[in-house]
């Protein structure tokens, strides 16, 4: 497996270069490119089809919320890696719906950006702990438990969303589990409906959210 290609897209100078910094100090990331705009960014990402987008969501011409949604809507293979000053539960929540691959706050060391970075490349989904306290805090204020939630997840349904929070694709799953991918895709339907989520991701965050799982 080559390096792992990287486009930075954040509007501060200083943070930017600071950014690259730490990212080449990994051998196996490759920093190919770095833009301050979000137009910049979709144009890069269409040119250079970068790995992980590093995405900071406050860019001075567009949101970073529409870049995402731009990304992953047009069915590019790209990650989005969000990071951000912001941690508020309604940014976290859009960009999770939007499609994004993880969510970091800028607090973190340069060694876990570059950890977050292979794992949303394994198709593992990162958040930082604030942003899992928040989402623990706004779904304690929602109508169902966590017991009652847990138990309209079967077993067999709990064991794919732990799997899928490891990087798990649903072939991967299906292997592991002796059942065929259309059965695993299934599972996925019926999580969806009772977590009222449309993707993947969403039901994992869900699920690290009321403690079924951890995210490493």
């Amino acid at each position: 497996m080559g390096s792992i290609r990287v486009l930075i897209a954040e509007d501060h100078a200083v943070v930017r270069e600071g950014t690259r910094e730490v990212l080449l100090r990994d051998a196996g990331i490759d920093v190919i490119g770095e833009t301050g705009t979000a137009e910049g960014a979709l144009a890069a990402v269409a040119a250079d089809r970068p790995d992980v987008l590093l995405l900071d969501l406050a860019l001075p011409d567009r949101s970073g919320i529409e870049v995402l949604k731009e990304v992953c809507g047009a069915g590019q293979e790209t990650k989005v890696l969000i990071l951000s000053a912001y941690d508020d539960y309604d940014y976290v929540v859009a960009a999770i719906e939007a499609g994004a691959a993880g969510y970091l706050i800028k607090s973190i060391r340069g060694s876990e950006l570059i950890d977050a970075i292979y794992a949303v490349t394994r198709g593992q989904v990162v958040l930082h702990p604030r942003v899992v306290d928040k989402l623990r805090s706004s779904l304690r204020r929602g109508d169902a438990s966590e017991l009652q939630m847990s138990q309209m997840i079967s077993p067999r349904e709990m064991e794919i969303l732990h799997l899928a929070s490891r990087g798990r694709r649903n072939k991967e799953i299906a292997q592991g589990m002796n059942i065929s991918v259309r059965t695993v895709e299934a599972h996925f339907s019926h999580i969806f409906t009772k977590l009222n989520v449309s993707s993947r991701t969403e039901a994992v965050i869900h699920g690290a959210a009321r403690h079924w799982f951890d995210l490493d």
